[in-house]
């Protein structure tokens, strides 16, 4: 029962709230101790750590993290969430719940440029709750709506949910291969999981809209028009706010649906825009952004439509121009990109958006590091078999242990992260899900949908953390509690979409990719 009590003692050492990854390898550590002198664990298997953590700071798909990360943090602090959050409330807030439907509508385009859920529940909370609340909004209402559109983050592409769970899911459904006796192996990739994720991710936030016209329809004294949005905004002022993060997106998830770039190219491409815009808001020339803008644009198309190798020996005299062309363009942009960076840095923003982006990717690489010690521990504990029998055991066949391993994932959403949960347990069952026939691209839909609302459930949620150090001082922890309350029904109901109708997630990625 070692394995059994590893779980348990993991969840009561987060609770005491010591740091997560000292405590996952700590947990590790004690138990391979008890495990060796009560003869349940062989030592040797720690033979396989220093392996296993090369592997992990050497995997290509994770290299992409700190690079989503710190365009997230350069756009967040670079003021676009308020220009975005003020422009759709003065384009919306006239009506009967458009403040509300303002939140989602912003969270949702934050979501697709910045992917980081605490940034953007502060600023609304910040910016958008006040408001509300002013206003006359029901109070739990807007929080739990404030709470809910931070969290599109991690279900609507690029975020770091998908590309932990695209290397996650990839490695399970090789070792699904290998245990059906199958040697030709096939690998999911970031591109195929970030375009699973695409309709499951507009639906969400279609189904949020839904919820918040039905209920300002039937209860229109919870969601009354904002009298002081300040007028409606100008097309220019609609057109500033809006077109440079989606061209931020087009720019990031065209480049890896339409397999220009990878991951790790596409985040370098978003960190580099990001930048961009930031520097034109700290000041920079409109002159001097648009020919770094140009520069970039101009290589990237070139470079993709007619490649040069310069160290090849066969090259003619046009592709030689034609490389010294791209070389050319490549000088100017970094040289633009610098001089947006020096413009950041007078702004007292670039030391903070470096430390943010080194903390939080050290947390993250901590994390999985130490979850693999742990993995590998609960592995030498017989937790895999465990696990393994249990579902296959399960009641209903492969419906009901891909029931059971939800619900598992939901309840311990209440104590862990996502990141501990998706490399301490994911790697353990969706092997023997696949294995019982589930289509690894839709189940990790299902799962990114279900670590999605891990965000909300309480005492844990992250998003919940977030909202109370931003929220006024009025507001109490129990209405935001209560708040989150029917977006939880929400989210069990799109998880119920894309289970009964499995061609939301795989139509996309089926068309991209075959």
């Amino acid at each position: 029962m070692l394995d059994l009590w590893m779980i348990a003692a993991l969840i009561v050492g987060i609770l005491l709230g010591y740091p997560v990854a000292f405590t996952i390898s700590g947990v590790a550590v004690l138990f391979a101790g008890i495990g060796w002198l009560t003869g349940g664990f062989e030592t040797a298997l720690f033979g396989a750590i220093g392996q296993r953590f090369f592997g992990i700071m050497t995997n290509r798909t994770l290299i992409a993290i700190p690079l989503f990360v710190m365009m997230g943090v350069i756009l967040q602090r670079s003021g676009i969430a308020e220009r975005l959050l003020e422009t759709m409330a003065r384009m919306f807030g006239h009506r009967r719940g458009g403040l509300g439907i303002s939140v989602v509508l912003v969270g949702a385009l934050l979501a697709a440029s910045t992917g980081i859920v605490g940034a953007t529940v502060i600023a609304m909370g910040m910016i958008a709750l006040p408001t509300m609340i002013r206003n006359g909004y029901d109070v739990p209402l807007a929080c739990g709506t404030v709470c809910t559109a931070g969290t599109l983050g991690q279900i609507i592409p690029p975020s770091t949910l998908l590309i932990i769970l695209s290397d996650v899911m990839s490695s399970a459904y090789q070792q699904a291969q290998y245990a059906q006796g199958k040697f030709s192996i096939q690998t999911i990739s970031v591109g195929q999981t970030f375009a699973a994720a695409m309709l499951p991710g507009l639906a969400i936030v279609g189904i949020y809209l839904i919820y918040l016209v039905v209920r300002a329809w039937l209860r229109p004294n919870d969601m009354p028009p904002v009298m002081d949005e300040g007028g409606r905004p100008t097309a220019g002022e609609v057109m500033a706010a809006v077109v440079p993060p989606i061209a931020l997106i087009v720019a990031v998830l065209g480049a890896i649906l339409g397999g220009i770039a990878t991951p790790t190219e596409a985040g370098a491409v978003g960190a580099a825009g990001a930048l961009l815009l930031a520097g034109r808001h700290a000041g920079m020339p409109a002159w001097q952004f648009w020919l770094g803008f140009g520069a970039l644009l101009a290589l990237a198309i070139a470079a993709g439509a007619a490649p040069v190798r310069m160290q090849r020996s066969d090259l003619t005299q046009a592709q030689f121009m034609l490389g010294l062309g791209y070389a050319v363009l490549a000088v100017l942009s970094m040289i633009v990109l610098g001089l947006a960076a020096w413009r950041v840095r007078l702004g007292g923003m670039l030391a903070a958006v470096v430390t943010e982006t080194a903390t939080v990717s050290a947390m993250i690489f901590a994390t999985i590091l130490m979850a693999g010690m742990f993995s590998l521990v609960f592995i030498g504990l017989g937790g895999e078999e465990r696990l393994a029998d249990l579902l296959e055991q399960m009641p209903g066949g492969p419906t009901g242990a891909l029931l059971f391993t939800m619900g598992l994932i939901f309840i311990l959403g209440f104590f862990l992260d996502f990141v501990e949960i998706s490399v301490i347990l994911l790697p353990l069952v969706v092997p023997v899900l696949i294995t019982m026939g589930h289509d690894p691209i839709w189940l990790a839909v299902l799962i990114a949908i279900n670590l999605q609302t891990s965000f909300l459930t309480p005492p844990f949620g992250f998003s919940l953390f977030y909202l109370r150090g931003a929220a006024p001082p009025e507001v109490s922890t129990g209405q935001i509690y209560r708040g989150v309350a029917p977006y939880l029904a929400l989210q069990a109901a799109a998880v119920a979409v894309v289970w009964l109708l499995p061609v939301i997630a795989t139509w996309l990625p089926g068309w991209l990719y075959g």
